[in-house]
């Protein structure tokens, strides 16, 4: 629901007492062997994210990492490194008002037992403790797409937020991984990954018209070398033209300056000088990153900080 407040004395009491470092091993991080069912996106009806004393003018963020096989990495810099380094940043630059943050463990309904999890809406160190909650089935089916669409249909249909419905703001939605999104929604996969009763198959334009009535809808591809890297990433860039972009899986640790980057930019502040406010190291290593993104109100123009 988004009480409490994030400090840096939470999280660092939480990384002492979880060991989370760069150098922990995976299955340390995240210790769960099965999908807890308060994450089970079959068991959970709704996530709000809601205003509050604490946080009068609340924005819903939801993460949603690729948690197959080969993006094990990802969902471990986010633990250690990247989702307290976003949440500080967010506060620090006052980016955004109010953060709430969700995150989801995103695989493949093609293949997997549980192609999605789904943490609350929360704005204190709850948040990196439920992310740690998730279990990493480490699956994928190998078959030319995972199911990021999933988390855009679980955001139309499944949240509720004072952002939207009070202020009629938008919140943000980011999905983050390495491969292509399958096409479309078929009726039997809605049911078995939220129960819900649906007439038709949902085509992923109809999934992002639905769910952009409510969030930014973002998409980050880890580039890793592979031979395909850029038939995906064209693919994406057709699905979110100006709103899909791509980072190295060498440079997983910046994830979350080009996340912080992307909110700035959307909420209204000029790119240049958003990059001109890191540093300089920073900024080079986003700036690539930074030229794909286009989103409405912004004029196209050429990075030069």
């Amino acid at each position: 629901m988004g009480t409490g407040s994030y400090t840096s004395s939470d999280w660092n009491h939480l990384r002492g007492k979880k060991g989370l470092t760069t150098d922990s091993n995976f299955d340390k991080v995240f210790v769960n062997r099965d999908t807890l069912s308060l994450y089970d996106s079959r068991r959970v009806q709704l996530r709000e994210s809601r205003d509050s004393a604490e946080s009068p003018n609340s924005t819903p963020i939801i993460i949603g990492f690729d948690a197959t096989a080969s993006m094990g990495y990802l969902a471990k810099e986010l633990a250690v490194n990247s989702l307290n380094n976003t949440i500080m940043s967010l506060y620090e630059n006052q980016i955004v008002s109010d953060p709430h943050i969700l995150c989801s463990a995103i695989g493949d309904c093609k293949s997997d037992r549980s192609p999605l999890q789904v943490t609350q809406f929360e704005a204190d160190i709850r948040i990196i403790e439920q992310l740690t909650d998730l279990f990493l089935e480490g699956g994928g089916g190998g078959n030319g797409g995972e199911s990021y669409n999933l988390l855009w249909y679980f955001a139309a249909r499944h949240t509720q937020s004072d952002c939207y419905e009070k202020r009629q703001k938008k919140g943000f939605l980011f999905t983050i991984g390495d491969d292509q999104c399958h096409k479309d929604l078929s009726i039997v996969e809605i049911r078995n990954v939220f129960n819900d009763q649906t007439q038709y198959s949902l085509s992923n334009e109809e999934l992002l018209r639905m769910v952009r009535e409510k969030y930014h809808v973002f998409h980050i591809h880890i580039e890793t070398g592979h031979y395909d890297d850029q038939q995906i990433v064209s693919a994406w860039k057709k699905l979110l033209p100006g709103y899909a972009t791509t980072i190295h899986k060498h440079d997983i640790c910046y994830l979350s300056f080009l996340i912080t980057a992307i909110m700035a930019v959307t909420n209204g502040a000029d790119v240049n000088q958003t990059l001109k406010q890191m540093d300089q190291s920073v900024a080079e290593r986003i700036a690539r990153s930074m030229a794909l993104i286009h989103v409405e109100h912004q004029s196209k123009c050429t990075i030069s900080f």
